[in-house]
């Protein structure tokens, strides 16, 4: 199955979105509500296509190893994909 820039584009805003709840409500809930119920495995499933994704693109888009370094360290920040989004695709 080929990965397009459009669904990588899809999944990376999915990451971003998903990482920011996460921080700004799931993990607050869970650690001052305790709430532990509202911290699912939605952002981890998204995280491991947008890093499967990413060097996808790598091969295909032929990103040197510096840009796939810098897609993918973009993940763990917020607002992160946004800026590959922009930069990158």
């Amino acid at each position: 199955m080929e990965l397009s820039v459009k669904s990588f584009r899809l999944i990376s805003t999915l990451e971003a979105i998903s990482f920011l709840v996460l921080l700004g409500i799931a993990m607050p809930l869970k650690y001052i509500w305790h709430m532990p119920q509202m911290v699912g495995m939605a952002h981890g499933v998204l995280f491991v296509l947008y890093v499967g994704g990413a060097i996808y693109l790598f091969k295909k888009l032929q990103w040197s190893v510096a840009d796939l370094f810098i897609v993918v360290m973009c993940s763990v920040l917020p607002f992160g994909p946004f800026y590959v989004e922009r930069k990158y695709l």
